[in-house]
């Protein structure tokens, strides 16, 4: 088995999109340090995917709260609506988004009341729904729920909805094509980073013929699915969200290799060579294989691999599109100053509205009801020779109102 380089890192984002790892700093300082990279102005995306690939990840969820819409380019005071109940009425994904969620008790809480984890389930049926209907390109598979409950429960329905939708049409892409060719791709990665590290294991799942369908849930659910606690599900999601779309390949690599001595102490038949892999092991070192799926993907990026074993890159969406996702990422504006420009823009808004209401209030009668609802080109007429002709036009335009819309159009 070969040894994984330990590249020194400088920091920054690596040349095949990774994120670069950091030493070990203290608590504090990196709370700090992630602070200041969220308040920048632009917001320092390197230094936040640098603290979410290293050691501890984001730390505490309120500073993934904050981190994790800037990772995706997502702007916390433009969030869509919440889904309405008409996202569920002839939907053909319905009942199948419905069994899954059902299904899916475990990935709450325990100990969180029946009735709020109800609420809760119903939100993840809306937020799923709503993401296919704004997409109709993208096609629901099962574990797709898994990814959208660790958002939820982390984040909320609003900010998760604009979340997923994202990852949906970049990390994800892959695994919502109508079939399961572009998923079966990025799981041929697996085998070829096992033969450029310990060959003699990449040979014995050979002859066992165990494929790589075992790793099919770690992948299409971000690991969510298999794993038993909460904090190491969101610790891989500030890992995977601040890396390239196949990082959770490279993380499946190295689970495997973790469990070498195990796998090849094991009878080399398939079914018994696939049931040891596809249970995860509930005390694994996450940080240290963090780290080495970090150094296997630096030695081994996907452009080597795809040259290597024949591997098709252009076929992958989400390789594909991820550079250009990645510079969007680095021209963010920090929340305090979205906050503002938000509160600006919606002071215009009142404004604008403000003086519509007024010029309402002065037509007679119920002109000011046929104002409301007349064709909108009548509103610009009035106002553009209001504001140029002054009051003694405004008059006029009043007096083709009670006449009709219609007259006041045949003026221009």
């Amino acid at each position: 088995m070969k040894r994984i380089k330990r590249k020194k890192q400088n920091g920054g984002v690596g040349v095949n999109g990774s994120a670069t790892r950091e030493p070990n700093c203290g608590r504090k300082q990196k709370l700090t340090e992630i602070h200041q990279a969220l308040i920048s102005d632009p917001v320092d995306i390197e230094t936040l995917r640098r603290a979410a690939a290293s050691r501890g990840g984001l730390l505490t969820d309120d500073m993934r709260r904050k981190a994790w819409p800037k990772l995706l380019n997502i702007n916390v005071y433009d969030l869509p609506y919440k889904p309405g109940r008409d996202v569920r009425e002839n939907h053909k994904d319905y009942n199948q988004v419905v069994l899954d969620v059902r299904r899916s008790m475990k990935r709450f809480p325990k100990g969180m009341p029946t009735a709020e984890r109800a609420v809760l389930q119903e939100q993840l049926i809306d937020i799923i729904l709503e993401v296919l209907k704004r997409n109709p390109q993208l096609h629901y598979y099962q574990g797709y729920h898994d990814v959208a409950v660790t958002l939820l429960l982390l984040v909320g329905e609003r900010m998760a909805l604009a979340m997923l939708d994202t990852l949906s049409n970049y990390h994800l892409r892959d695994f919502m094509d109508p079939t399961m060719d572009s998923t079966k791709h990025i799981l041929n990665y697996l085998m070829p980073i096992l033969e450029q590290v310990d060959l003699e294991l990449h040979d014995f799942m050979i002859r066992a013929e165990v494929g790589t369908i075992f790793a099919l849930s770690w992948l299409i659910t971000w690991y969510g699915h298999v794993l038993p606690e909460f904090k190491h599900t969101l610790r891989l999601y500030d890992f995977f969200l601040a890396s390239h779309p196949l990082m959770p390949i490279y993380l499946a690599a190295t689970i495997v290799l973790h469990r070498e001595k195990e796998v090849k102490q094991t009878e080399c038949d398939m079914a018994m060579v696939h049931h040891l892999l596809s249970h995860i092991p509930q005390d694994l070192p996450y940080e240290i294989l963090i780290g080495q799926a970090q150094d296997l993907f630096d030695q081994y990026p996907p452009s080597l691999l795809a040259k290597r074993a024949a591997l098709q890159s252009r076929k992958s969406l989400s390789i594909n599109t991820f550079q250009a996702f990645q510079l969007s990422t680095l021209h963010q504006r920090p929340d305090s100053v979205l906050q503002r420009l938000t509160k600006a823009q919606g002071s215009a808004t009142s404004r604008h509205a403000s003086r519509q209401t007024g010029l309402e209030a002065a037509l007679p009668g119920d002109r000011g009801q046929l104002w409301g609802k007349g064709n909108r080109m009548v509103k610009m007429a009035v106002w553009g020779l209001s504001a140029t002709l002054g009051a003694a036009v405004f008059a006029v335009a009043q007096t083709a109102l009670d006449w009709g819309p219609e007259v006041l159009l045949q003026l221009f």
